[in-house]
């Protein structure tokens, strides 16, 4: 339980609205969140615009200063290494694929966050040229965490429509969909995709 000391403390914060849009706070607030997160510099960008944007409504700040400021920080924060979208991009796919998202799915995460189609290209061709099959490997890691197909302990038949449209969800294409949900011997696929075994 919250005691009234935090309480009125949060309460403030919520009546003080959004802090001026300086360039120096701008700057601050990039810096603060990119300590705690990667991000891709359109999605940075973003956030600052937004808080740009709350300045100009609240203290009638110059929305249009504040954009060229926000772009001018980008570029620094680019060129000084703290911004890196192929980096970023190569990074996110690998993570993403780990956990069992398919080529389709993390292009339109990474598209959400504002990275390029191109960089997105080089991220995915860089996940092909894995040993294994990537994208099989992702459609089995998800299978094995959602217990799809051959990871079901019981009822698989009476599932499989089910399994396969979990998968087709998740953007992957209905024969790979087939392919691992029908698997006789699940250890051979695995091995074959490069999944490290359970």
């Amino acid at each position: 339980m919250m005691d009234s000391k935090d309480g009125s403390e949060q309460h403030r914060r919520r009546q003080r609205g959004p802090r001026k849009a300086t360039p120096d706070y701008l700057e601050k607030a990039a810096l603060f969140y990119l300590e705690r997160y990667s991000a891709p510099a359109e999605h940075l960008r973003r956030l600052l615009l937004a808080k740009v944007a709350r300045s100009a409504r609240v203290y009638q700040t110059d929305a249009e200063a504040g954009a060229a400021a926000v772009d001018e920080l980008i570029a620094r924060l680019t060129q000084a290494g703290l911004l890196d979208d192929a980096a970023y991009a190569m990074a996110r796919a690998r993570s993403l694929a780990r956990r069992g998202a398919s080529a389709r799915g993390i292009r339109g995460r990474l598209l959400h966050k504002g990275v390029a189609p191109d960089l997105i290209d080089q991220a995915l061709t860089g996940l092909a040229e894995t040993a294994g099959e990537p994208e099989l490997a992702a459609a089995l890691t998800f299978s094995r965490r959602r217990r799809l197909g051959p990871y079901r302990a019981a009822a698989r038949a009476e599932r499989r429509e089910r399994d396969l449209a979990a998968l087709s969800r998740q953007g992957f294409d209905l024969a790979l969909a087939r392919r691992v949900i029908d698997a006789r011997d699940i250890e051979e696929l695995e091995e074959e995709a490069g999944v490290t075994p359970r």
